[in-house]
């Protein structure tokens, strides 16, 4: 029994590196035929959705489809066997989408026959869950998910502060236009209020007395500003996530399979097992 589980152990452990890591050369390559793959999907997914293609080509666009999704769930299932805690991968964030973004072609063969059309369409829909796939493969993404978390509560209060200015601007149309003007409720003068300030504009109601115009440009300037804020928090940031950031590499622990750990780390951070 030790025999086989030393020869079972080697084999799972380069399927490891070449699946989860990406500092190696054959790492590396599996993550751009990865990409490829992924960006060939969205692709396809796009033309299938276009009738005139759709019609001419939906026999050709339906192999290749087949192909990539079984290509994707060889990568999933290679992702669990090369793992000692598979439940870890399966229920994590990744490996949810990976899930999602495999079945709905398999789901396609259960649900046939034109009753069925509609809910066909939705479970072709679950394949853009592939583009999600895109973001472990972009370094950068993981500072910028840090950026965001670490700025949430300011970002919550900003919108709260804007959903009260809406409130009160709504509030001062629906008193200055009137219903006459196409201000005929508190809500609807609020929905336009927040159609102005972030520079929709649909031009559904517009403020017809001078006064009005007035405060509607001043909202409108206004809305070029508050654009900006959420960015300069999210920037400020990020600037400081990069700062206080410690390098990393693509290391993927066998045993619980968590990354980032850092540059010349022996053991993983999670649950102590050896990298090396």
């Amino acid at each position: 029994m030790e025999t086989k589980k030393q020869k079972d152990t080697p084999w799972k452990e380069r399927i490891h590196e070449i699946i989860y890591e990406a500092d190696t050369k054959q790492g590396k390559l599996f993550d751009v035929i990865l990409l490829i793959a992924i960006l060939t999907s969205i692709v396809l997914v796009m033309l299938e959705s276009i009738n005139s293609i759709n019609s001419r080509y939906g026999f050709l666009l339906n192999i290749f489809e087949w192909v990539i999704t079984i290509l994707f769930s060889f990568e999933y299932i290679l992702r669990i066997i090369s793992i000692k805690k598979p439940f870890k991968y399966i229920f994590s964030f990744y490996g949810v989408i990976d899930f999602f973004s495999t079945i709905p072609k398999y789901l396609s063969l259960i649900f046939i026959g034109s009753h069925h059309f509609a809910a066909l369409r939705a479970l072709r829909l679950l394949r853009v869950f592939r583009i999600l796939k895109l973001t472990r493969y972009i370094g950068a993404s993981n500072k910028l998910l840090i950026a965001l978390k670490a700025s949430r509560a300011k970002i919550a209060v900003f919108l709260f502060f804007i959903l009260i200015l809406c409130v009160i601007l709504g509030a001062v149309m629906y008193m200055i236009e009137g219903e006459e003007n196409g201000f005929t409720s508190i809500p609807k003068s609020i929905y336009w209020a927040i159609v102005t300030m972030t520079t929709v504009g649909y031009g559904d109601i517009a403020p017809q007395t001078a006064f009005g115009q007035f405060i509607a440009s001043i909202i409108m300037i206004l809305g070029y500003g508050i654009i900006a804020i959420p960015t300069g928090i999210v920037s400020s940031e990020i600037t400081k996530t990069h700062a206080n950031t410690i390098d990393t590499n693509t290391q993927s622990c066998g045993n619980c399979a968590t990354e980032d750990h850092k540059d010349n780390s022996e053991f993983c951070y999670n649950c102590g097992r050896n990298l090396n």
